[in-house]
């Protein structure tokens, strides 16, 4: 449970900071950003898990949710375009 509240707050933040790193004019809410940050924690998290890099249930790193996050952000931009 600890590890699914973990992963939800290290979303958070990642979801803004990845918003300021990938560049672009991406029109989405604020709430939209933190779903965004979140969704991109979980993809690494399980991804870590998948490959390895991650104990099963453990929250990623920051650095990897922001780069979930970013890949999410990319992924969305493709889709609205």
């Amino acid at each position: 449970m600890m590890s699914i509240l973990g992963t939800i707050l290290i979303g958070l933040v990642a979801g803004f900071v990845a918003r300021m790193l990938k560049p672009g004019n991406d029109s989405m809410g604020w709430i939209m950003t933190a779903v965004l940050g979140i969704a991109g924690s979980f993809l690494a998290s399980y991804l870590g898990a998948a490959m390895g890099w991650y104990a099963p249930g453990q929250a990623a790193g920051f650095i990897a949710s922001v780069v979930g996050a970013i890949v999410i952000l990319v992924i969305w931009g493709m889709f609205k375009k």
